[in-house]
């Protein structure tokens, strides 16, 4: 606890010196911000008739999560702009972040070791190219350094960053460090989106947009081996393919967004009709693996402003099944949908609140495998009587600006975690502390 304080404090005092730079910013194109961002999550005891190697663990103490992140960007040249996010993570997620396929902690990580580490999260660079003179006024932010954006052009992304930051993009279910802290309402769930364990990916991105309308598509690796930390760069046996396309409407002087989705992975996944068929006793996903293996589907996200500081969402995401997860969570159906409003009707304009419920589901090879004793890296009980995995999230944040904190009580009801309706229903309590300038 005390090297964590300590990494804590010496990341916080750093950031804290750039941002006295701040007056500077309006003659220099250069970005600079830090978040940090604790969960302490909980749960009290709920009974189970059995318990697997990777089951959500009936009874334990509280965990805690912690993530520290500069962002850092600068335009060398009038359409070039370089980026580049040093990060500390630390901490660990309630049963080591294994017996529910939508996790209920989105800032965590399966890394085994929960001593603080810095790594380098993204470092790359975005290219725009003009396609028309008109222009708006971009803000500076997260990865964002302040300027004039064309409202037609090309643009060219590449390096490392996770394929979420530009993909799947919701006004009011994405960031689990603002919003809904559940893995299933961060993203479209059953998008298995290439990534390390950590979720970030070698990508390129191109992006054309013309007034209302967006269409975009990425290539990125795969990581070497299902949910593993490293990379692996045989792109011809590896590799991710994503493609959306983006309509921003107006609805009674509201704006909305509609995205649609479609992808194919490949990578040397095992099948899960073939570990049922090869084994003696109980099927082993990572024995029949193969390279050539593939996992294709679609999502469609929705969001809708309803009032001047709060809208709904919904998504609903497919992929076909056949082959183990190998980089996000164990989900090949997912259903979601939530609201999340200001706090202008009760006078705190700075603070915000949500609910939003998800149904998840597997598919029938999936559910065959599990229920034979089989396990991927996120669950696994060691039998399973089938129910679809729902979850319902609430949360309050209170923003304290003058001190750029934000405090967010969460409740977390899961009623079939892991598909399971022979566990559960479990409750998880949790407290989100983000300090953010």
């Amino acid at each position: 606890m005390k090297q964590l304080l300590s990494s804590i404090g010496i990341i916080t005092l750093c950031a804290g010196k750039a941002l006295g730079q701040d007056k500077k910013r309006d003659t220099i194109p250069w970005s600079f911000h830090f978040q940090q961002t604790l969960v302490t999550q909980w749960h009290p005891d709920f009974s189970a008739k059995y318990t697997g190697p990777n089951s959500f663990r009936t009874h334990e103490e509280g965990k805690t999560s912690i993530t520290s992140t500069i962002y850092a960007g600068i335009r060398p040249l009038k359409n070039l702009e370089l980026y580049i996010n040093p990060e500390l993570a630390g901490g660990e997620g309630l049963s080591h972040a294994t017996g529910i396929a939508g996790f209920p902690n989105g800032e965590t990580f399966r890394v085994g070791d929960p001593k603080p580490k810095i790594y380098l999260a993204r470092a790359y660079a975005v290219y725009t190219l003009p396609l028309s003179r008109s222009v708006t006024p971009d803000d500076d932010d997260l990865n964002n350094v302040a300027g004039l954006t064309p409202t037609h052009y090309l643009r060219f992304i590449g390096g490392k960053y996770c394929l979420a930051d530009f993909f799947d993009q919701n006004e009011y279910s994405h960031d689990p460090r603002t919003q809904f802290l559940n893995w299933s309402l961060m993203s479209n769930a059953a998008w298995d989106y290439p990534a390390d364990v950590r979720g970030y990916t070698m990508a390129f991105t191109i992006q054309y947009k013309k007034d209302n309308w967006m269409v975009q598509a990425a290539t990125s690796l795969e990581p070497l081996e299902a949910n593993g930390p490293r990379l692996n760069w045989h792109y011809g046996q590896s590799n991710g393919q994503v493609l959306e396309v983006t309509h921003t409407h107006t609805l009674r002087k509201r704006e909305g967004n509609i995205r649609l989705m479609a992808f194919l992975n490949q990578a040397p996944m095992g099948s899960y009709r073939e570990a049922l068929h090869m084994a003696k006793d109980t099927p082993d996903i990572t024995a029949v693996r193969s390279n050539g293996r593939t996992k294709y589907g679609f999502g469609i996200n929705m969001d809708q402003e309803i009032t001047a500081d709060g809208g709904i969402f919904l998504k609903a995401s497919w992929n076909d099944g056949h082959h183990e997860t190998w980089a996000y969570t164990e989900i090949d159906q997912s259903l979601s949908a939530g609201w999340l409003q200001g706090g202008k009707a009760w006078r705190r304009a700075q603070d915000n609140a949500g609910i939003a419920l998800v149904v998840n589901g597997i598919s029938a090879d999936h559910r065959h495998y599990l229920a034979a004793g089989g396990t991927g890296f996120m669950i696994g009980d060691g039998q399973l009587n089938y129910a679809p995995e729902m979850i319902a999230e609430v949360f309050y944040q209170c923003n304290i600006t003058r001190l750029h904190i934000a405090l967010s009580p969460d409740y977390q009801f899961v009623l079939h975690p892991a598909y399971n309706r022979d566990r559960g229903p479990v409750s998880i309590v949790g407290l989100r502390t983000r300090v953010a300038f």
